[in-house]
């Protein structure tokens, strides 16, 4: 007799735990015949209300002994050790208070104090789900929201208290990075040391209630071998870009909103030779390099609420080019002035790589020739290759949509450039083709570096090697794969040999 499943049974999608300072959480993401998303459950040690009340207890005398100065809160380092001995303390107090405890039990309360007097309570466990890309705190009268890698949005069992609670979770994000939010400033956009970042917003601007928005940097940042896997890219395309990034062409990535642009930024990383010098620009910390690299990071600031103190992407591009770079990463092309600057770099021999908000190669050419961004035409013929992701939402996949190169040619009045997509993703089948033979890429190779066709079509083919091997032996760690690239800049010949005995092993 053949099973029908119950409609109105919920179904439980995935479990698994997090803990946080010795406090476990247990998740269960589950389906609701009722709720047209997955719900995200989470459950915490149960504590007894005479432990509850000897805990506030506690936390108001740490509040009030400890002193918690702002240059504390500032400093990475500081703010570390400040823990520290606010735990050392907690567990002190905790000890004459409740005694007769286990050691875990001692733990977890620390841990809950620490939360709730140093950090954002219940959403530090939130904050240190691998699975969670963005929290959302709508209000007070409906439950935490969250983006889970795995389903999308989801509705949270987790409700805060007031709307004071947000406005506090707030200024304390705020503090952290010398920012305040009030009514006079109910906005506050907030990047912090983690490469997370914060935004609020203050009722009545945001009519529901107070909201706090926060995207989670990715701690394990993907690869080229997640991409492949993945099938966001192919082997070939792969290996493609590979080659330009070896030899030094310009690349924007394109893309809509959460398409994986800057993930692809940071997946081609690797491939950038270790003797090179590469400065890399963001609003938001958000790119991850093999941590051998030399790599100097930097990361604009906003103006005080005096309006003072800003350092635009602007600034920080023209002070780069004083920097001696090999190779520039550039967050994303939004202005004029600074893609004026970043073509300019181009032009004077940088290698740069940049994102921007387009949707096909043939909308990211618009946008960059047209206001606001502008570039003349002349100026963008140092462009090699645009490179544009996809995200679709029906099946919730992320794909390489087009990869097109840029062909300058000169008319009888003026330059002009012909766009020429070399792979293009074909939705039907899920499945990246070639479409044309690239003309601009290979030639630009072989006329910087002498490599006949025959060359680069070999070099392409023990690319590819090396990038299957990756995947054959699940090699996800970033600092790892930049290492084996680098092996085979030093030793190719060595390389390939060990992969084709069996024997290679990186360090």
């Amino acid at each position: 007799m053949k099973k029908v499943r119950d409609r109105n049974k919920e179904r439980v999608l995935r479990e698994y735990s997090v803990e946080v300072d010795d406090v476990r959480a247990d998740i269960k993401v589950v389906s609701h015949p009722n709720e047209f998303v997955p719900l995200y459950r989470m459950s915490f040690p149960v504590i007894k209300a005479a432990t509850e009340a000897a805990l506030d207890y506690v936390r108001e005398r740490l509040i009030s002994e400890m002193d918690l100065r702002p240059a504390e809160i500032l400093d990475p380092e500081e703010l570390k050790a400040t823990k520290e001995k606010f735990k050392a303390k907690a567990l002190e107090l905790l000890r004459k208070e409740i005694p007769g405890l286990k050691e875990r039990e001692y733990k977890t309360l620390v841990g809950i104090l620490t939360h709730q007097s140093m950090g954002l309570g219940v959403i530090e466990i939130l904050l240190k789900d691998r699975n969670l890309e963005e929290i959302v705190v709508n209000s007070s009268r409906e439950p935490v929201w969250v983006y889970h890698l795995q389903g999308g949005w989801m509705k949270t069992n987790v409700m805060l208290g007031s709307e004071n609670q947000i406005y506090d979770y707030a200024s304390s994000i705020g503090r952290m990075v010398g920012q305040q939010i009030t009514n006079l400033n109910p906005l506050m956009d907030a990047y912090l040391t983690t490469g997370d970042r914060a935004n609020a917003t203050l009722f009545p601007i945001s009519s529901s209630g107070n909201t706090l928005t926060i995207r989670k940097f990715a701690r394990r940042p993907w690869t080229v071998t997640d991409f492949i896997e993945s099938n966001t890219l192919s082997l070939d395309v792969a290996a493609f870009l590979w080659l330009a990034i070896q030899y030094e062409l310009n690349i924007v990535i394109a893309g809509g909103t959460a398409s994986g642009k800057t993930s692809l930024l940071n997946a081609l990383t690797p491939f950038i030779p270790p003797n090179q010098r590469i400065i890399s620009i963001e609003d938001t910390r958000e790119l991850h390099l093999p941590d051998f690299l030399h790599w100097v990071p930097m990361t604009t600031r906003p103006p005080n609420p005096e309006g003072k103190g800003e350092i635009s992407m602007l600034h920080l591009l023209i002070n780069s080019l004083r920097m001696r770079p090999d190779r520039i990463l550039v967050g994303e092309i939004r202005r004029q002035r600074e893609a004026e600057v970043l073509f300019e770099a181009i032009n004077t021999g940088h290698s740069v790589y940049s994102t921007l908000h387009a949707n096909t190669s043939e909308e990211a050419f618009r946008r960059l020739v047209n206001p606001p961004i502008d570039i003349p035409v002349a100026l963008l013929g140092g462009l090699q290759l645009i490179a544009v992701m996809h995200r679709d939402r029906r099946r919730n996949i992320r794909r390489l949509l087009q990869l097109t190169e840029l062909i300058p040619s000169s008319g009888p009045s003026e330059m002009s450039i012909d766009l020429n997509t070399i792979y293009q993703w074909i939705a039907s089948d899920d499945k990246i083709i070639s479409l044309a033979k690239s003309y601009r890429t290979l030639g630009d190779i072989k006329l910087y570096t002498g490599m006949s066709e025959r060359d680069i079509e070999k070099d392409i083919e023990e690319k590819k090697e090396i990038l299957q091997w990756l995947v054959k032996n699940d090699v996800r760690d970033i600092t790892l794969v930049g290492k084996i690239v680098s092996h085979y800049y030093r030793d190719p010949k060595f390389v390939l040999e060990e992969i084709r005995s069996g024997k290679f092993r990186p360090e």
